[in-house]
């Protein structure tokens, strides 16, 4: 008999489709089921120009957020607010720009270390004619320094609603 190995992905949740939301936030996590965490952007668009759409991580289930700058780290070691989405790469909200779209992990949160995230995503920043659009690529990795568990977390943009746009939240099942 082989070692098992575990790694399935399941559906947990959506945020279905987003109308100027405030925010979204998923509060699905459970250690006895998932190691790990995969949110899926599909074109998450803001309501003001110019945003960087942000991750705040829960320790106590979604009754609070923390927001407090310092407590996450970006790979360049400099303070934030919240775990890196497209800090670099701001959103727009015109006519042909699309949103963000790609995915944020959230790696292992119920450890007692700082929780990681890794960001793939493509930040829609214009399009040519009807021809196409142009994106900007963020491959980011972030850290919250709290070492308490992670389970809930809520994604919203520094300024204004979310406009447009979805979100789902997949578990990684435990191995």
């Amino acid at each position: 008999m082989g070692t098992k190995i575990g790694g399935g992905m399941e559906f947990i949740a959506s945020s279905g489709e987003l109308s100027s939301a405030a925010s979204a936030s998923f509060t699905g996590f459970d250690a006895s089921k998932y190691d790990s965490y995969v949110f899926n952007l599909y074109y998450v668009k803001p309501a003001t120009n110019n945003q960087a759409l942000l991750a705040h991580a829960s320790t106590n289930g979604g009754t609070s957020y923390d927001t407090t700058d310092g407590n996450y780290h970006y790979n360049d070691g400099a303070d934030y607010t919240s775990f890196n989405i497209n800090q670099q790469y701001t959103a727009g909200n015109a006519s042909g720009k699309y949103g963000i779209i790609g995915s944020f992990r959230i790696l292992k949160p119920n450890a007692t270390a700082h929780t990681v995230g890794l960001v793939h995503a493509s930040v829609y920043t214009s399009s040519a004619d009807g021809r196409g659009t142009t994106s900007n690529d963020t491959y980011r990795t972030s850290e919250y320094l709290s070492t308490t568990a992670v389970n809930a977390i809520q994604f919203k943009f520094g300024s204004g609603n979310i406009a447009s746009g979805e979100i789902t939240m997949f578990g990684i099942v435990n191995s």
